[in-house]
């Protein structure tokens, strides 16, 4: 896979989603993830808080490599200014190539558009590449909720970060 191609970032459709199901479960780690590896039955990767449309996806030569979860943070009016990223993965095959880079500047781009004026994540504080990441483009930790998960018997902090739009 050429490494100067960029990827192709759309948004998702339900074709996508065992795709996208099969790259989560793939991409399963306690470096990111709070809850247990999944096991079957699988659930279903969209559902009535996660629509596709709440998904960017990415490609390179036609394969779907990585996606971004970008949603509201609560339902709540007072905050509907602001879009937060709620899932991030790169396929194996794919990581090193600027995928993950691409997809937070499209989620920016797409969080604009949609009419946000903030972006916001958490990240796991051991996540030191995915902080770098973010932190390259425009996050800045906000808040630590220190030994906030116990994750294979250690305890790991949670990482509030954001930016404006």
């Amino acid at each position: 896979m050429p490494e100067d191609r960029p990827p192709h970032i759309r948004t998702a459709t339900p074709a996508d989603e065992e795709q996208l199901a099969r790259l989560d479960r793939d991409t399963w780690s306690t470096l990111h993830a709070v809850t247990p590896r999944p096991q079957p039955p699988y659930r279903t990767f969209f559902d009535e808080r996660h629509l596709p449309e709440d998904h960017l996806v990415a490609e390179l030569d036609g394969r779907l490599v990585g996606y971004i979860r970008l949603a509201f943070p609560t339902p709540l009016a007072s905050n509907a200014h602001v879009r937060q990223i709620q899932g991030l993965a790169v396929s194996d095959r794919a990581r090193g190539l600027g995928v993950g880079r691409a997809l937070i500047r499209a989620a920016v781009a797409e969080a604009r558009r949609r009419g946000a004026r903030r972006l916001t994540l958490r990240v796991l504080g051991h996540n030191t590449p995915a902080r770098r990441l973010y932190e390259s483009e425009g996050f800045v930790v906000e808040g630590v909720l220190p030994g906030e998960f116990c994750l294979d018997g250690v305890h790991v902090d949670d990482v509030a970060m954001g930016r404006a739009l």
